[in-house]
């Protein structure tokens, strides 16, 4: 029976009977699969180190395990160069027999390089050196910018040598300078005219420590001859006797500082007056005081009324927690007493990093002290933080705090023991240990 072949171009994959010489696309009757033979037209003009990528070769166009694959021949180029496209392989054909780094996309593929850490590090720390340099410099101009240097010691005539260490006097003025009524009203200040020493302490920072003490407002004094500090006339000493806070009222800060002086012939070197305001403004600014009172405390004329035991005091609260007097038995001494016991507690609790390292405290801190202070004119930034950081001393059990000794009074002012007195002047100016108590 006679068996009739099927046409060429039935095969499957068959030929296609195209005679034009174009097979490409097609199947082929070689034994060889297309993707082994040898393909003279390749390009081989790239330059050294070209890579050519194409898509993988299919798997079902992959030359047969132990199909032989002719040589290439050259076409005249230089065969030392070996891009694994000689074999003649379009499909799968090697990238490169070179030793580049691995990175994932095939052997000799430049990887990228690696980071250095190191030096990132090194900028990153230098940057931030750099950054904190000039904030700490911009800042420092800004406080120092701020302080309002009106007090001119210079004015002070016959004053007592300098000892060792530094005596600084803290003032706190009532006065109520930019105050509106509402404030006035609000922090019981009243609205008397021009303004007076409510407290006053002399700060002496020596190698032993700290030692803050206070002077009654009601102490009573000699005022003596003086120089005028807006009229420059001399005005001369009669003997005078008056309370303390009056030298203040009759000629301002150059009188207070000649008088304390010629009373006590201790050398004061700086001068500190803060205001009602600026007092409040400061406590406000770091979230109030935590204070520990030992029994409650109630003053009408002060707006003070606080129960016993712990608590957080404002502005509003703390400036009248410091002007209550009538709350005590002895009332200028022991307001004196709480006086000390606040400002220390205050400056504890401003250094601590939670301010200092909190711009969002710090600044507003620093303007609100900084805008009421009244410092004298060779006061500078530097020696303001070492008064800041020996009262913050007094606190941490670094000092010692008491008020001037006494030894009875004259007309209702508190008169001053003249023998500890000079006892407690030679060891603060010796900047020795003091052993010299209030009573």
């Amino acid at each position: 029976m006679a068996c009739t072949l099927p046409r060429m171009n039935e095969w499957p994959n068959g030929w296609s009977g195209d005679q034009s010489g174009n097979r490409y696309g097609y199947g082929s009757g070689s034994a060889e699969p297309e993707g082994a033979r040898a393909m003279p037209q390749v390009r081989r003009d790239a330059g050294p180190g070209y890579q050519r990528h194409e898509p993988p070769m299919p798997a079902s166009m992959s030359p047969r395990r132990g199909a032989s694959v002719p040589p290439q021949q050259s076409q005249g180029y230089d065969d030392s160069y070996d891009d694994g496209y000689n074999t003649g392989q379009v499909y799968g054909g090697g990238r490169g027999g070179g030793g580049g780094h691995d990175d994932g996309y095939g052997p000799g593929r430049p990887g990228r390089p690696r980071p250095q850490w190191g030096k990132r590090i090194k900028w990153t720390v230098i940057t931030l050196v750099a950054v904190l340099a000039v904030t700490s410099v911009a800042t420092y101009f800004w406080a120092d910018g701020k302080l309002r240097r009106k007090v001119d010691l210079s004015k002070v005539i016959d004053r007592p040598e300098t000892g060792d260490g530094t005596n600084y006097l803290i003032v706190g003025s009532d006065s109520r300078a930019g105050m509106t009524a509402e404030q006035k009203r609000k922090l019981h200040t009243g609205s008397a005219e021009g303004k007076r020493t409510d407290s006053m302490m002399i700060l002496h920072d020596g190698s032993n420590g700290p030692t803050l003490i206070s002077l009654p407002r009601d102490s009573d004094v000699e005022i003596p001859t003086y120089i005028g500090s807006d009229s420059g006339k001399k005005y001369p000493g009669t003997g005078r006797h008056t309370k303390l806070n009056a030298a203040y009222a009759e000629d301002g800060p150059e009188l207070l500082v000649r008088t304390i002086e010629y009373n006590t012939k201790l050398h004061i070197d700086h001068y500190v007056e803060i205001g009602f305001a600026g007092f409040a403004n400061i406590v406000d600014a770091i979230g109030g005081v935590e204070m520990d009172l030992p029994k409650a405390i109630k003053d009408k004329d002060s707006g003070a009324d606080f129960p016993a035991g712990k608590q957080t005091l404002n502005g509003q609260q703390a400036l009248a927690y410091v002007r209550t007097r009538h709350a005590f038995a002895q009332q200028d001494l022991d307001r004196t007493k709480n006086q000390q016991k606040f400002l220390a507690t205050l400056a504890s609790q401003t250094a601590t990093p939670a301010t200092v390292l909190n711009p969002f405290k710090l600044y507003p801190t620093m303007s609100a002290g900084l805008d009421t202070l009244v410092v004298d004119k060779d006061m500078g930034l530097w020696s303001l933080g070492n008064m800041f950081f020996a009262m913050k001393g007094v606190t941490g059990g670094e000092g010692k705090s008491m008020n001037m000794p006494v030894s009875g009074s004259n007309g209702g002012n508190l008169v001053w023991d003249k023998t500890k007195l000079r006892q407690l002047v030679q060891q603060l100016n010796n900047d020795e240990k003091v052993t010299v108590s209030s009573n």
